[in-house]
């Protein structure tokens, strides 16, 4: 069992992450690489020191993941649970990630307003942060303009059903769905077209109560 394997592990034992083998997750999280950069291919990562933040990071998935597999990536892990961000400090020190993975305990809604993380990231993931209204208007201010969104979506039953990503609402948070990227796991990804405004995201708990869509 590789190192990662091991802290993941562990993360399970203490209710962190769900069920299943561990090298499904690690998949699983490494997809979230391949979607953010299937529209346009691998150029729209590759970039100076391109800055990932893990929305809701819980166990680590996908944010430990990618940071371990990707040297180049600077990652924010952040989570509002105080037994999350404990266990994930352990781990990004076991796995020697200090250099270039931040452990952040606070709400969303109140780090996106905060003009050192505010459109300063060129990628977003969320692995299972909330629905897509509560995850778009938290994820996008943190957006710069060019960078994307990506979030894990329910597996596809086949079925026409009404999109969970509806175009006019996200365009309020400068937002447009480019693709469902489809294949052993589905993921929603999301193009910042432009700044996200001045009014979101609004305060704690408010995308939850009062959701855009």
């Amino acid at each position: 069992m590789s190192q990662l394997e091991g802290v993941l592990s562990e993360g399970q034992r203490r209710g962190l992450i769900g069920p299943g083998e561990i090298s499904a997750h690690i998949e699983h999280a490494l997809g979230f690489l391949r979607a953010a950069t299937s529209v346009a291919g691998p150029a729209g990562l590759e970039v100076d020191g391109p800055r990932v933040l893990d929305l809701g990071s819980g166990g680590g998935l996908p944010g430990l993941v990618l940071a371990a597999g990707r040297p180049d990536l600077e990652v924010v892990l952040l989570d509002a649970n105080l037994r999350g961000t404990s266990f994930l400090g352990e781990a990004v020190e076991t796995l020697d990630l200090a250099d270039r993975v931040t452990v952040l305990r606070a709400r969303a809604e109140e780090v996106g307003r905060d003009p050192s993380h505010r459109g300063r990231f060129d990628l977003v993931v969320a692995r299972g942060f909330g629905r897509p209204a509560v995850t778009s208007e938290c994820g996008a201010p943190f957006l710069r303009v060019g960078g994307r969104m990506v979030v894990s979506e329910p597996p596809a039953d086949g079925a026409e059903t009404p999109s969970r990503w509806p175009p006019a609402a996200l365009a309020e948070l400068g937002l447009r769905p480019l693709e469902l990227h489809q294949g052993e796991f589905s993921y929603q990804v999301l193009l910042q077209e432009r700044a996200c405004p001045e009014p979101y995201p609004r305060r704690s708990g408010v995308p939850a109560k009062r959701p855009l869509f």
